[in-house]
């Protein structure tokens, strides 16, 4: 099988820690190399954002990254990006056209957006991940929302176009509904851990003796809740808090949000007990995981979240907050203890009582350890992938242009061929089990046996309004795009 990544702003090969790099990029990256192992050709395909960057770049065994020229090419903020899309896809489209995927997987919504428009007309189905949702950041951030104008729409378009959708938790999938995408077409696989570098054993990184440690592992942004920790650091006189992201060291001081960090520190008379570190390497993370008696992981909202999986890997409980992917991962009780956000003091009394417990927190922390490794290594996650694409329908496959279907042969899962999945329960977007009263189905991860539910889901209103179009423009670009015209060219009637 051969699979097309598109990552508009997120390429596997950058360095973390950046405003806009962080878990997706991990995911991408992740996900793309250990699709490989299991014999798919991965090429995945990200904007130029450096003029000295190769046009081709193999990232891992049978992954390569392919920079696509969209835009100046210079690091550009994800939110400024849309002009440039009707470019980058525009050369999406050329690429697929002149070496066709099997699957189209796209990554945030603008790549939905570039990868719906490049594919449709050549038959390639397109199945979607949206690592964020607009809807949830305007809900939390109001005002201070730096989203681009017609994002709602847009990306609601893209929810409810897409062949299928991945979505990363329980959480999205009512959220997804609300926004009209079709329950049928949706599976649940979270994000992965990387379980050869995140483990209990190893190397720690060392700490001032007489002191517990909360660590946050986060970029530099206001939404991500490190002010509620330093906050909570007044009611924790024996604890030292490390914070690690961000710009590197010697750069923190021109940070505004490192700065603002600071300023709360001192004003609440912790100043001696908060350490930014500033950048710390992917490889240096897990000894300093180690070193901490907790983690703290409190976002206003998150997607996903896999700091939490990093630290529990390692064996170290996390304290959470109760908002969006975290409720699955960190089993509360369990694996570490969910508080609800921007609530400082609540934060401050359950950080005061696992810290004073050290056999609580290790028994948390083994359990931790132990469901990282069962449910959330990257074999895994890639598993359950493969088994969306190969439950995607024919349909899509038997539009594609005569000639145009390379890799439809030898070496393709017989599910995507054939528009059924590979085995039994494989790929199966949701389940709606008969005498399940109606409104309420469950949501399984794809490839989670029978009789295992996930969790339910309330079907919501499904808005009933048309696609956005995303025309492609320029002289040398083809016309594409996506909306009512498209869907009744390809058969594919309003949902």
């Amino acid at each position: 099988m051969r699979v097309a990544m598109v990552s508009e702003h997120a390429s596997p090969l950058a360095v973390l820690g950046g405003a806009d790099a962080g878990g997706q990029n991990v995911h991408v990256a992740a996900l793309s190399a250990a699709l490989a192992r299991r014999g798919v050709e991965v090429v995945v395909h990200t904007r130029r954002d450096d003029p000295g960057l190769p046009r081709r770049v193999v990232a891992a065994p049978g992954v390569t990254v392919e920079h696509v020229d969209a835009g100046p090419a210079r690091p550009i903020p994800k939110d400024d990006l849309p002009p440039h899309m009707g470019e980058f896809a525009a050369r999406l489209h050329r690429s697929f056209r002149d070496d066709p995927p099997d699957v189209v997987h796209a990554h945030f919504w603008m790549s939905g957006q570039a990868s719906l428009a490049a594919a449709r007309p050549l038959g390639v189905p397109v199945v979607q991940t949206f690592h964020a949702l607009g809807v949830v950041k305007r809900r939390h951030q109001g005002a201070r929302d730096t989203s681009p104008p017609g994002r709602l729409e847009d990306e609601a378009a893209v929810a409810r176009d897409a062949d299928r959708i991945v979505a990363t938790c329980s959480d999205e999938v009512f959220e997804l509904v609300r926004m009209g995408a079709d329950l049928r077409r949706i599976a649940v696989v979270p994000c992965g851990v990387d379980l050869e570098l995140f483990r209990t054993d190893g190397p720690v990184a060392p700490r001032p003796a007489g002191r517990r440690r909360l660590l946050v592992v986060s970029r530099l942004v206001e939404r991500k809740g490190i002010g509620d920790v330093v906050a909570a650091m007044a009611r924790l006189p024996g604890a030292e808090l490390v914070v690690a992201g961000g710009p590197p060291a010697a750069d923190l001081a021109g940070d505004p949000e490192a700065r603002r960090l600071l300023t709360l520190a001192k004003r609440v008379g912790v100043a001696g007990r908060v350490r930014l570190l500033g950048r710390v390497g992917r490889t240096d993370l897990p000894a300093l995981y180690r070193s901490a008696d907790l983690v703290v992981n409190v976002p206003w909202y998150e997607p996903f979240g896999i700091v939490p999986l990093e630290a529990m890997a390692c064996g170290v409980p996390v304290v959470a907050s109760a908002v969006g992917g975290l409720v699955d991962t960190v089993v509360d009780g369990v694996t570490g203890a969910h508080v609800p956000p921007r609530r400082h003091a609540v934060l401050a009394a359950t950080l005061a009582a696992l810290l004073a417990d050290p056999p609580h927190r290790a028994t948390l922390g083994a359990a931790g350890a132990r469901r990282a490794r069962r449910r959330y290594g990257w074999d895994r996650i890639a598993r359950s992938t493969l088994e969306v694409y190969t439950s995607l329908p024919a349909t899509r496959v038997a539009d594609r242009p005569e000639g145009r279907s390379a890799g439809l042969g030898a070496g393709r899962p017989a599910g995507l061929a054939a528009g059924r999945p590979a085995g039994p329960g494989a790929g199966r977007p949701t389940d709606l089990p008969g005498g399940r009263p109606a409104g309420r189905p469950v949501v399984r991860p794809a490839g989670r046996p029978a009789g295992r539910p996930a969790g339910a889901v309330d079907s919501g209103e499904h808005p009933g309004s048309g696609s956005a179009t995303f025309p492609l423009r320029g002289a040398s670009q083809p016309e594409v795009g996506f909306g009512r015209a498209q869907k009744r060219q390809s058969g594919r009637g309003p949902r």
